[in-house]
């Protein structure tokens, strides 16, 4: 969330980005806050042709150390979600492509990815790589079942650039082929190494002798304390309540274990409606709205508003990913001593204290109809090599899904980050957790998060979230095509 990921997804910072001369198709207008691309929004892309081959960039015969024939002077049109990753890393990568193979690496930093991209798409002519990210991203399941994304499993299978004797597909993180996984194949690079969880500022802690909560009832008691004394308990993004579900889904893994976590990803007739976990998890986020602990006017709030005012000090505790760091460095106070919190714990949970959500965020893909295809499987080939993890590390402050031994030592961290990465470490990597449901079903995500929008604004009850969101699921589910299946 970049995303957003979570990654999931999630909007970051707004960026504006310059037009490649390759990059002719006329923009549209901003779509809805978290509107969804349906079934049809892409139908045009299957029908509408684009892809002319006399267009197509040449190639040369495959080798080694260049496995998918890129050849040298094809230009590559490169569009990054400028979020709270920004996209320097990117223009870093582009630089090394462009050394390498020549040509004109043409980049656009947005972050309205459905906007920008929606008439390209229908048009036949998407970017080579596209980093899908934020409230207004394009849905991976949308993009997949329309045939839209090329198979990445050839990537997985080349050999990596920093020692060709190992595969792609060897030195990446557990978990990151999962997560970009759709119909059985491979699809989406999930790149960034993330976190998410609660965060405050240490300072703030110090200051009124708050000791960091183990329990959701010790959470509670900080929130009224602060409350006391003129300090939101919780702050959160209002107007994008992906955040929220950061809160609300953590909490629901963390009192029910995995098989709570696997009730909502496989669709299950009792993911919320009859799942204790759900149940006890919402009611207790809800107390923190009837008890008026929610920082005042969060609710109306863009992600970088809330942030900010949580910078101030005006709210003890935020929720996001591992990108917030990066994404308030410049209103963030050099005393602020951000720090990351896992979810504190209900009476009777499955999982402990020290279990977090982690895994890959920030999807990035290459359309099956892009011009230069084999340009863009190498361009993310580059970004799984130490150069590419370190120009990242380096620019973004956060890891990539090959982990800190890709990373340049001379790379220093952001302490906040260090935080995270420090209760990553802490967690064993068989009680670290993730959900899966907001890639595979793009439309359930958004349903979710409406509902969530409405409780936390008090316009529904915990019983009518829980209603919404199991209705929601079981949509989903009598569709009967694309199912996934977590075991």
């Amino acid at each position: 969330m970049g995303s957003t990921s979570g990654t999931p997804a999630t909007p970051r910072t707004p960026g504006t980005g310059g037009l490649g001369r390759r990059d002719l198709i006329k923009r549209s207008a901003a779509l809805g806050l978290i509107s969804v691309p349906t079934m049809g929004f892409l139908s045009a892309c299957a029908s509408g042709g684009g892809g002319d081959d006399d267009e197509k960039a040449k190639t040369v015969k495959k080798t080694k150390e260049n496995p998918f024939g890129v050849a040298e002077g094809n230009d590559l049109d490169v569009f990054i979600f400028k979020g709270g990753y920004g996209d320097e890393y990117a223009k870093a990568w582009e630089a090394s492509y462009e050394k390498k193979y020549g040509g004109e690496v043409s980049h656009s930093g947005e972050q309205d990815v459905t906007g920008k991209l929606q008439p390209r798409f229908n048009k036949g002519n998407p970017p080579d790589v596209v980093d899908d990210s934020g409230s207004k991203k394009m849905k991976l399941d949308t993009l997949y079942k329309e045939g839209h994304l090329t198979d990445l499993t050839q990537l997985l299978d080349a050999p990596s650039i920093d020692d060709p004797s190992k595969k792609i597909r060897d030195i990446m993180l557990p978990g990151t082929i999962e997560q970009g996984t759709f119909g059985g194949k491979f699809h989406a690079l999930f790149y960034v190494y993330a976190a998410w969880g609660l965060w405050y500022s240490n300072k703030l802690f110090k200051k009124h002798g708050w000791e960091v909560p183990k329990t959701w009832d010790q959470l509670l008691d900080i929130m009224k304390d602060a409350k006391s004394k003129g300090i939101g308990g919780l702050a959160h993004q209002g107007k994008y309540p992906y955040y929220m579900n950061i809160v609300i889904m953590d909490l629901i893994a963390k009192t029910g274990g995995m098989d709570a976590v696997k009730a909502i990803d496989n669709l299950d007739p009792k993911a919320f409606v009859g799942n204790d976990a759900a149940e006890r998890s919402i009611e207790a986020v809800y107390e923190i709205v009837e008890k008026g602990l929610l920082m005042p006017g969060t609710n109306s709030l863009e992600h970088t508003e809330a942030q900010t005012k949580w910078n101030e000090y005006k709210a003890v505790f935020i929720p996001s990913g591992s990108w917030l760091e990066n994404e308030q460095a410049k209103q963030t106070p050099e005393d602020f001593e951000m720090t990351f919190l896992p979810l504190p714990l209900l009476p009777d949970s499955k999982m402990k204290l020290h279990a977090v959500r982690v895994g890959a965020d920030e999807p990035f893909i290459v359309p099956s109809k892009a011009k230069n295809v084999p340009g863009g499987l190498e361009f993310l080939r580059r970004m799984l090599s130490k150069e590419g993890a370190t120009d990242f590390a380096r620019k973004a402050s956060s890891l990539s899904v090959l982990g800190p031994e890709y990373v340049d030592k001379s790379v220093e961290l952001r302490p906040g980050i260090k935080t995270a990465l420090a209760a990553v470490d802490n967690c064993p990597v068989e009680e670290r957790f993730n959900y899966r449901y907001s890639e595979w079903y793009g439309e359930l995500d958004v349903e979710i998060q409406n509902a969530t929008g409405e409780l936390m604004a008090k316009r529904i009850t915990p019983k009518k979230w829980l209603e919404r969101c199991q209705k929601a699921v079981d949509k989903e589910a009598k569709k009967g095509t694309d199912k996934h299946r977590r075991k």
